[in-house]
């Protein structure tokens, strides 16, 4: 069985790629749909925003409208006293100038005619001085309403230019999604890149052993190739294998551009068997701890620890769900995945 199985690995096999290049795809379209959540939540944000401002101005703007109408109520009102105010003073000049006639033509009762008459010119001054300070309530409520009128304007003016400004926003908005989408796939497509050429490199370097394959977007190593049963401290084989993959790492680290911030995640798996002894109560110790020692290792050899990454998955994450021996074997891994951080 072993033999077949190295034969069937030495072949050309070319779903390794398929699966890059749909992995490359799927996290493109996980990134736009990021962005897209990002950009419909500044523009919620926006629109929120220019909402409350545009009911604030509406509400002044309704009350300043009211206030106008009040004080276009008593300007009539005014004016209506103004009217009856001339009327009754034309009347008592005609009053005024009948008792002049009288005095003239009759020389009896001249005296009183001409104490009425002096009667009639007082109460004749008096209404002229209300007149006078109605028409001048007159010229104050026309001022103010000329200042609401300029009010009402400037508002007017304001809820425009917040329009605008709300069409500019939004516009600017889409334009900056737009190009962020584009630089982020940009971004997806060169790590991608490097990501291959990162695992062609290592399977040369590595060469076709059975117990390292590619399975889609991950390297993955069987835990034998570093660890003995239940342990996580390294062996002398799987230090020679660390020092391939930090040369490797060191190499892609210089040609990576410091802009794309990707990192190499080790992740560590057990089959479904507990663990025995006192070391490791759980398989998610166990898991957690491989991958723990095969990051401190890179890092020994000179592997920025910004880039490096352990996870532990304990047995559940298993690639092979029979519970043969050959199974158990396929699930215990440390797999390499290459992504952003």
């Amino acid at each position: 069985m072993a033999i077949a199985r190295a034969r069937r690995d030495s072949g050309l096999n070319y779903w390794p790629g398929f699966v890059d290049a749909l992995s490359t795809l799927v996290l493109g379209i996980i990134f736009l749909l990021t962005v897209f959540m990002v950009v419909q939540f500044y523009l919620t944000q926006e629109v929120t925003g220019k909402d409350t401002v545009l009911s604030r101005l509406n509400a002044q703007l309704a009350q300043l409208t009211e206030l106008l109408s009040l004080e276009k109520t008593g300007k009539l009102s005014l004016e209506e006293e103004i009217a009856n105010m001339r009327s009754s003073l034309m009347a008592m000049e005609t009053e005024r100038d009948r008792f002049r006639s009288l005095y003239e033509g009759v020389g009896a009762g001249a005296a009183d005619a001409q104490g009425k008459a002096a009667e009639l010119t007082g109460q004749l001054e008096a209404e002229r001085r209300l007149t006078t300070r109605a028409l001048a309530q007159v010229e104050v409520l026309n001022q103010q309403i000329a200042a609401l009128r300029r009010q009402l304007a400037a508002l007017e003016s304001a809820l425009e230019a917040s329009e605008s400004k709300d069409k500019e926003s939004q516009a600017r908005l889409a334009d900056l999604g737009q190009r962020l989408n584009i630089a982020l796939a940009q971004r997806v497509q060169e790590l991608s890149r490097y990501r291959s050429d990162f695992f062609g490199r290592l399977r040369t370097i590595l060469g076709n052993r059975p117990d390292v394959r590619i399975v889609g977007d991950r390297f993955v190593f069987q835990s034998e190739v570093f660890f003995d049963t239940g342990q996580a401290i390294l062996r002398p084989e799987g230090r020679a294998e660390l020092d391939k993959l930090a040369t490797a790492l060191t190499e892609l680290d210089r040609q990576i551009p410091g802009e794309i911030a990707w990192v190499l995640r080790v992740d560590g798996h057990t089959d479904i068997r507990p663990t025995t002894g006192a070391t490791f109560r759980t398989n998610w110790d166990l898991s957690a701890a491989r991958a723990i020692s095969v990051v401190q290792y890179l890092i020994g050899r000179g592997v920025s620890p910004q880039r490096l990454v352990a996870a532990g998955f304990g047995e559940f994450q298993p690639i092979d769900p029979d519970r043969t021996e050959e199974a158990f074997s396929r699930n215990r891994r440390i797999e390499l995945k290459l992504t952003e951080r």
